[in-house]
């Protein structure tokens, strides 16, 4: 097995942009491969800040037009949103290139650690898997974290994507996909569980899948809330397994918890141990829960509780999870990643702990999610939103590649107008920003929530900059 550290075959990755592929392509890159790519943004100059970083660190880029694959010795990584048609996998194919998956190169170099921790869930992944990454750090054990998101603690003016950390410490931390199946090729010491709900696949499907994963570890820590999680704990012998919850009896319990708009802080309550006050700088109540198995992780990986405690409250978050945009005339604006149901009620929650009119502009990451979440996705806003709260909807997220558009943006906003909210369909994306940025007033909070598109970031501060020239 390779271990990431040395290859004699280059690698070269077909969609190297994306948010599960450019961190892998840094691990490796930084652990001295030969390293090349290809995207769809690149050759549509979006994003150009994110290529120039990967050409710093080494890696050479190419037009997908199949000129980067040369060698029948390339290792040819594709992310899923790639097809057989791209010229880049036609090159392959012609040369005879080893294929792999962008989960198959992660599982391998993830399982050949010492110490794999592993993070699962349909929701609060990155979020956790940041805050063990922090943890780790923080208290000296040089891990490699291998995340979805940039993580604010590692960027920097001259490493702003910092979506992956290379380390060399025992510790590799990532987190693993549920969506695509590829969770199976993970082997983790220590897994976690934030929790089973409808994402990407059938409930049955999940629970399958996380089953299967939480079974291989010498330690699990699974959310005992959840109720699917608690269920699948109870498959595991006792001493397997280390729960967490709010509500729930649990070996790690949050008590006495205070929310502030931008943070919160709780009592830890473990057994066999003082309780300890935690305070975390990223609020709501479902980051009370990504703490708790955060530190139940890291102490499961050998960290002290008191160390942990202390270095969690050092976490800043990740760019996209309930990210402040600014402020402006009264206003405050928000960039948040939440696009299935579960996300999109825990960032509503949150916002709703404070007075002030929500202003949500939510991008769908997809027509195929439309379908399978539609009823939930409908279900979500309409208890989320509030009296005079406003939704607006654009078409979904879409950059080429065969798709059915059985369910759209429209028929989400025409469900939720039957349940009486105010939701608006304003196919152009630039329109519909514009249109919150206009009816926004003293005292509103604006969000921009949607997933895949790594643009909408440029939406929320479009926002703010139009609010501010009024």
């Amino acid at each position: 097995m390779d271990n990431g550290n040395s290859s004699d075959h280059p690698h070269f990755f077909v969609g190297i942009g994306g948010s599960g592929m450019m961190p892998l392509a840094m691990i490796l890159a930084a652990r001295g491969a030969t390293v090349a790519g290809s995207d769809r943004s690149l050759d549509q100059a979006r994003l150009p800040a994110k290529f120039e970083y990967l050409r710093d660190l080494g890696v050479e880029l190419f037009p997908q037009d199949g000129s980067g694959i040369v060698s029948p010795h390339q290792i040819v990584i594709a992310s899923a949103a790639i097809e057989d048609n791209v010229p880049d996998m036609v090159a392959a194919a012609r040369l005879g290139c080893e294929r792999r998956t962008r989960a198959e190169m992660l599982a391998d170099l993830f399982n050949a650690s010492t110490m794999p921790v592993g993070v699962a869930g349909t929701s609060g992944k990155s979020t956790v898997t940041g805050m063990i990454g922090w943890i780790l750090r923080a208290t000296d054990r040089d891990p490699t974290v291998m995340n979805g998101a940039v993580m604010k603690n590692f960027a920097t003016p001259n490493a702003p994507f910092a979506s992956a950390l290379v380390g060399g410490g025992d510790a590799f931390v990532s987190e693993v996909d549920e969506s695509d199946g590829s969770i199976a090729l993970f082997a983790p010491r220590v897994a976690v569980l934030n929790n089973v709900s409808l994402d990407h696949k059938t409930l049955e499907e999940l629970n399958q899948l996380f089953g299967d994963f939480i079974a291989k570890a010498e330690l699990a820590v699974i959310n005992m809330d959840n109720p699917d999680g608690a269920a699948l704990a109870g498959t595991l012998p006792k001493r397997q397994v280390v729960g967490f919850g709010i509500d729930c009896a649990a070996a790690f319990t949050a008590r006495g918890i205070v929310e502030e708009p931008y943070g919160v802080s709780f009592t830890l309550e473990v057994a066999d141990h003082d309780p300890l006050p935690v305070t975390l700088q990223v609020p709501g109540r479902h980051n009370v829960s990504n703490a708790l198995a955060a530190i139940a992780a890291a102490h499961c990986a050998g960290v002290a509780l008191d160390e942990t405690v202390l270095a969690i409250a050092g976490f800043t978050g990740l760019r996209r999870r309930f990210e402040l945009v600014g402020e402006t005339q009264g206003v405050a604006v928000l960039d948040d990643f939440g696009h299935n149901p579960d996300k999109i009620a825990a960032t509503l929650n949150t916002l709703n702990a404070f007075p002030g009119r929500l202003l949500v502009l939510f991008q769908p990451h997809g027509y195929g999610p439309l379908k399978v979440m539609r009823r939930e996705l409908v279900d979500a806003f309409a208890n989320g939103l509030k009296p005079g709260d406003v939704l607006i909807l654009p078409d979904p997220a879409f950059f080429g590649g065969t798709v059915t558009r059985e369910v759209t943006s429209a028929d989400i906003v025409a469900d939720l107008v039957a349940k009486g909210c105010d939701a608006r369909h304003i196919a152009d994306r630039a329109e519909a920003a514009a249109n919150i940025a206009n009816i926004a007033q003293s005292g509103d909070r604006a969000i921009v929530m949607g997933a895949r598109d790594d643009t909408l970031s440029q939406v929320a501060g479009d926002i703010l900059a139009q609010i501010a020239a009024r």
